[in-house]
């Protein structure tokens, strides 16, 4: 004889995973205005100010990725 076993996946509630999606989406946005913040500062500094800090205005998109989401 066949049995059949159902397991399913989710073990926490529904309240329990829309509040982890409601975490997602708040960690997203903070990041992503972690981002565009060091951009925005990054981009005012002028070419002097850059230089003095050993940046150049390439690089400025890949500093503001690693400050937002890290290496």
């Amino acid at each position: 004889m066949a049995y059949i076993s159902i397991s399913r996946g989710f073990t926490a509630s529904l309240s329990e995973r829309f509040d982890e999606m409601v975490k997602s989406i708040r960690l997203t946005l903070h990041r992503r205005r972690v981002f565009k913040q060091t951009q925005r500062e990054l981009n005012a500094l002028s070419s002097r100010e850059l230089a003095d800090l050993g940046i150049h205005r390439t690089m400025i998109t890949r500093i503001a990725l690693e400050a937002a989401y890290g290496k």
